[in-house]
């Protein structure tokens, strides 16, 4: 006798936002989980023995500020009854709960390939009633959903594979992706084991994966075993709920890669002042927040260290170009004006008077240096005490206490960080095993620090490059 019993699997949600960065306190929704079998259908016999999912993420071909994800995912499926049970299952195409993406899009997996025991099975898409009773509010009705049929003789393993891609929601640089395991406790008793694979296009670290919690964000998931381009999550006897839904939050695959390429340019020439910059800009766009502050977190504090020790380095090499001292002060300031100004900490580093002396100097290098004003013009308004503006003129109050002057670069001065911030074994190191640097002489004395142009703010003009 045929059963007819509509089963949701484990499923990586789809959201497709390409928001450019933005100081603003909107954001794309929580991406709702999965649910379970219909409360309505008959119970089965059909336990999901295993599961193995893979997703391999990848640049965004249509969109470099976005990441996809190739998610494989093979389930072992037994019928403990004596019975065969043959049903249609189920697998969602967008927001099962009827909600959109919080731009009132509905974006659908466009493709999905299915196979049961290695042959490919025909699919068909039906739009069917939302849930009753998972969710109260909704923006639709009606689901979309890929069907497939499958028999599960008693006794027997049955293997179904399911492919397709998703692409990654969020603010750039970082993209999000989850997987929802809540999903298989519709099948019969526990998922006897799971193991989630996170497969990125490099080596894997906490640098380019998040694995820490910050208040304001969203937690992502801990637990994950980093080997490798891989981060590994499994469970045991596992009876999902919506706490074992995971979630991943990546840098973005064209920013991350931006970093190897600057440590590879490094490795080859200590001496790269514009590849030094490039690398501290790169880390100084993975930890600028959309609000403008910088991750508090152990291993974004540390890419702070990394970003200024290139900064630094870089204005060492190159102490006469304003926008890299434009770059590095933008960076101070959201360091400066987040973690020691509006907590009410002492400015033990002199992190004021040191960005403040990188504007002034890049100002009269460049009197025209539109994106120095426009920081200096911020901090006036947040600062008045720190900033004053008499007519076209800049008035640096913040430089009545004597600063101490950075150390000027040399040959033995290579960026290290601090002993106070601690990173992680697996945290990404510059210039690894590269030679010492020829020392470049430089009387500038400012040429210890510089600092970048602001991920979130306007173009720079110099040679056009932005910094």
């Amino acid at each position: 006798m045929k059963k007819v019993i509509r089963v949701l699997f484990v499923f990586v949600l789809l959201a497709a936002i390409t928001a450019k960065p933005v100081r603003a306190d909107v954001a794309p929704p929580e991406t709702v989980p999965g649910s379970n079998v219909n409360p309505e259908s008959e119970s089965t016999q059909v336990r999901m023995v295993a599961e193995t999912v893979i997703l391999t993420v990848s640049e965004d071909p249509a969109n470099a500020d976005h990441s996809t994800a190739e998610t494989r995912a093979v389930f072992t499926m037994r019928n403990l009854g004596t019975e065969p049970e043959t049903m249609d299952v189920r697998f969602p195409l967008s927001f099962f709960n009827g909600n959109s993406d919080g731009f009132g899009r509905f974006p659908e997996i466009e493709g999905i390939d299915v196979r049961v025991d290695g042959k490919r099975v025909a699919t068909r898409n039906e739009v069917q009633p939302f849930l009753e009773g998972a969710f109260s509010f909704r923006e639709r009705e009606d689901i979309p959903w890929s069907i497939f049929e499958v028999t599960f003789p008693p006794d027997q393993d049955v293997v179904i594979e399911v492919v397709y891609t998703v692409q990654g929601f969020g603010y750039y640089p970082y993209d999000v992706f989850k997987y929802v395991l809540e999903t298989g406790a519709g099948w019969n008793g526990t998922i006897g084991s799971a193991e989630i694979v996170l497969r990125l296009p490099y080596e894997a670290s906490e640098q380019n994966v998040w694995v820490e919690d910050v208040i304001g964000y969203s937690p992502p998931t801990p637990g994950g075993v980093f080997s490798g381009n891989e981060v590994r999550w499994k469970f045991e006897e596992l009876e999902p709920t919506f706490e074992n839904n995971l979630e991943f939050v990546i840098v973005t695959p064209s920013l991350w890669q931006k970093v190897l390429t600057e440590d590879a340019n490094i490795t080859r020439n200590r001496n790269d002042g514009e590849a030094w910059g490039r690398l501290g800009k790169a880390y100084k766009e993975i930890i600028m927040m959309s609000h403008g502050n910088l991750r508090s977190d152990p291993v974004g504090q540390g890419m702070f260290e990394l970003s200024r020790s290139a900064y630094e380095t870089c204005l060492g090499i190159l102490p006469e170009d304003p926008l890299w001292m434009y770059g590095y002060a933008e960076l101070l300031w959201s360091h400066y004006y987040f973690d020691i100004y509006a907590l009410g900490k002492p400015d033990t580093q002199n992190i004021l008077p040191t960005l403040l002396m990188r504007l002034q100097t890049a100002l009269s290098i460049d009197p025209n240096l539109q994106q120095a004003k426009d920081l200096l013009n911020e901090i006036y308004y947040a600062m008045p005490d720190a900033v004053s503006v008499e007519g076209d003129t800049y008035v640096y109050l913040g430089l009545t206490a004597t600063p101490v002057p950075p150390t000027p670069w040399s040959a033995e001065a290579t960026p290290t960080i601090p002993s106070t911030v601690v990173l992680p074994t697996s945290t990404f190191t510059m210039g690894v095993n590269t030679p010492e640097p020829t020392p470049v002489p430089s009387t500038n004395p400012l040429c210890g620090g510089a600092f970048l142009l602001p991920a979130l703010f306007g173009l720079v003009i110099m040679n056009k490059k932005r910094k």
